[in-house]
């Protein structure tokens, strides 16, 4: 809201200059983007005013901030001829020149319309400086007169030319379906039965609270306008104004709350204009639909609870003043004060706001630092804060750097990681890239991964720790892992391409790390390569997934389709479910017996996983005399010698008994067990 100082004084004799006044309000939770200098004397204060106060998207609405701030009385806009901001005194009837009809009053409570015939004018110099000081270019007279309202007052007005209405009617209704209407803007919009529009007897006219249509707008040629004033209801226009992708003054005003009770001074105040401007006659009647009143709220206000609430005493009279300052009534009460709120603050409705007001105006900084009292022990943090502060130092000391991404994505970009009747879809997205909830952190961080290489940089290694959504599991907290190029650029050790033992290493670190003992087993998944695409089990579930990204998916996301994005995902809500969480570092002496160590050459189908293997030899190294305290491989070979579709795997066993030296008997014996186990089980061959 942009507020030219020399038209608040209509309001207020503030003598005050721009500066002052922005620091002084600045004092009192206004945000102040910028004052610029107007004319000599003169400024104008730039404030970003909060969604909670559509009262002060005015020069009033700002006025009575100014004269609780000062201390300073506020001339209201009145009746009286030649007051600094008068009303014209035009009764409420009924017009024989138009008919004025609501046929849905949940949408539109109030409406109201004058009709005024129009003469030669043009919009005087003093009219259009103050426009263009608040933001608005000058159109002409009738249209000028509807936007200096707007900004005085903060009420929306809109003309109509009458002589374009069919039957010379306003009919308040909703849309019909698939109904369209050419707005001011010269776009065709279609309409749903949720909007409500302005219609004479056939077609729409404007659509209700956001703008006019071009078919009845104002022009050179008009004679008679019909004025329109009314409040509509919050939702509707928030709910139209999305759906149409259509932002204006006047929605921005009454998707906030306007006040029902100032659709008729602010026609008088528009009808006063046109006689001030010799702008056309005045009209003969105000017709008021007005069904169902609405007064003010009574809100009561304790002094005690003032005092608590602000951990300090407010002086009655100080309590008083400040109210009153703001527009409001204030009546007292045995305990405190019965506070009427007028309609057009529709921000206070319970004590605590009245307690925010007297705070702002008497001034926060008057407070004395003082620490709470504790009446009670604070509860323990959530096992959740220092179960992720642990992953982030486990992941970053793996090489890798935490990424942040936008927890809303594209639903062509989520639907390969989720089925499509799982995905959580937003109903009134920004724009169509944040229109679905993320169902995995993998999307983002691929485009993370794609952002850096187009950037320029080769070597990517990124983790998020963030929530990911389904309609089937809600919210789950889980961490994400993304590599490309390089896995090392030490100086100690050669360059290679980052690998799936990668990602597997850092995620083992991490449950080692959270006391949860996972596994690695084959599976597949529809946005990972197969073949290359592990699934982490812990117990009986599935946990996670890790693998390749899909070279399709990469592709899309804008980065190289040869480049290898090795990928993971780990659910961290249900790792801490089913974990352990036993993080007890445990201490043994080194042995002092010596080892024992067999190499074994074993044939096996090629798409028999290693891990299996190595259970089958764990399971019948436990029957034997010899303890098996190792297993690796460190080979594997295909080609000539070997039939079609088998491998041959080498693994090295290595036997060690804590309290004794083994004999070749007790190492053959377990070696036998594990030689037999690994043929009957998988039916291999030595070599």
């Amino acid at each position: 809201m942009r507020l030219l100082v020399s038209w608040v004084r209509d309001f207020v004799d503030v003598h005050a200059s721009a500066e002052e006044i922005a620091a002084k309000l600045d004092t009192r939770g206004f945000e102040v983007a910028g004052v610029e200098p107007f004319a000599k004397g003169d400024g104008v204060i730039d404030f970003e005013v909060t969604a909670n106060r559509p009262d002060c998207l005015s020069v009033i609405g700002l006025a009575r901030e100014i004269c609780a701030a000062y201390d300073l009385p506020l001339r209201p806009p009145s009746l009286t001829p030649g007051s600094r901001v008068e009303l014209a005194a035009v009764p409420s009837g009924e017009s024989d020149r138009v008919a004025v009809t609501i046929e849905d009053t949940d949408l539109c409570p109030r409406y109201a319309a004058a009709v005024s015939d129009v003469l030669p004018s043009h919009t005087p110099a003093w009219m259009s400086e103050r426009l263009h000081a608040a933001g608005v270019r000058p159109i002409s007279a009738i249209v000028d007169i509807t936007n200096y309202v707007l900004m005085e007052l903060g009420h929306p007005l809109h003309a109509f030319d009458l002589d374009t209405l069919e039957g010379r009617e306003l009919r308040v209704r909703r849309a019909r379906e698939g109904e369209r209407i050419s707005t001011l803007d010269n776009v065709t919009r279609t309409l749903d039965s949720d909007m409500l529009v302005i219609a004479d007897r056939s077609r729409p006219q404007a659509v209700a609270g956001v703008m006019g249509g071009a078919a009845s707008e104002v022009s050179a040629r008009t004679r008679t306008v019909v004025f329109e004033s009314a409040y509509f209801t919050p939702a509707s226009i928030r709910r139209t104004s999305k759906k149409l992708g259509l932002k204006t003054e006047a929605s921005a005003r009454f998707e906030r709350g306007a006040d029902i009770n100032l659709p008729v001074a602010a026609l008088q105040r528009a009808l006063a204009l046109m006689h001030l401007l010799s702008a056309g006659r005045d009209a003969a009647v105000v017709t008021d639909r007005y069904p169902v009143p609405r007064a003010a709220a009574d809100i009561h206000l304790r002094r005690a609870r003032l005092a608590l609430v602000l951990g300090m005493k407010v002086p009655d009279k100080e309590v008083e003043r400040i109210l009153r300052a703001l527009g409001l009534i204030v009546a007292a009460a045995p305990d405190g004060w019965t506070i009427t709120a007028p309609t057009f603050r529709v921000d206070l409705q319970r004590e605590v706001d009245l307690i925010e007001e007297v705070g702002r105006h008497f001034g926060f900084d008057t407070l004395e630092a003082t620490f709470p009292p504790m009446t009670a022990a604070a509860p323990p943090p959530s096992p959740q804060i220092a179960r992720d502060r642990l992953a982030r130092r486990v992941i970053t000391a793996a090489g890798f750097t935490e990424a942040v991404t936008f927890g809303f994505i594209e639903a062509h970009a989520a639907e390969p990681f989720a089925a499509k009747d799982s995905l959580v879809v937003v109903a009134n997205p920004l724009s169509g890239k944040f229109d679905t909830m993320r169902p995995s952190l993998l999307p983002g961080l691929t485009d993370a991964v794609a952002h850096n290489r187009r950037h320029g940089r080769r070597d990517v290694a990124l983790f998020e720790l963030g929530a990911r959504f389904t309609r089937e599991a809600g919210e789950r907290r889980a961490i994400g892992l993304a590599i490309t190029g390089a896995a090392s650029a030490h100086w100690s050790t050669p360059e290679r391409e980052a690998d799936f033992y990668d990602v597997k290493g850092a995620l083992e670190n991490l449950c080692g790390a959270l006391g949860a003992d996972v596994r690695f087993e084959t599976t597949t998944a529809p946005y990972l390569v197969a073949g290359q695409t592990a699934a982490m089990v812990l117990g009986a579930e599935r946990i996670g997934v890790a693998g390749r990204m899909a070279p399709a998916i990469v592709e899309s996301r804008g980065a190289p389709r040869q480049d290898a994005v090795w990928v993971a995902e780990l659910d961290l809500d249900r790792l801490l479910e089913l974990g352990s969480g036993d993080r007890t570092v445990r201490m043994r002496a080194l042995p002092k017996q010596p080892f024992v160590v067999r190499d074994v050459s074993i044939v096996v189908p090629e798409t028999l996983p290693a891990e299996i293997i190595r259970g089958t030899i764990q399971r019948a190294a436990a029957e034997g005399n010899a303890p098996l305290v190792a297993s690796a491989f460190f080979d594997r070979y295909k080609g000539k010698g070997l039939s079609q579709g088998s491998v041959s795997l080498s693994v090295r066993l290595t036997f060690q008994s804590p309290d004794r030296t083994l004999t070749d008997a007790d190492v053959q014996q377990s070696f036998d067990k594990i030689i037999g186990a690994l043929i009957k089980e998988h039916g291999v061959q030595q070599r």
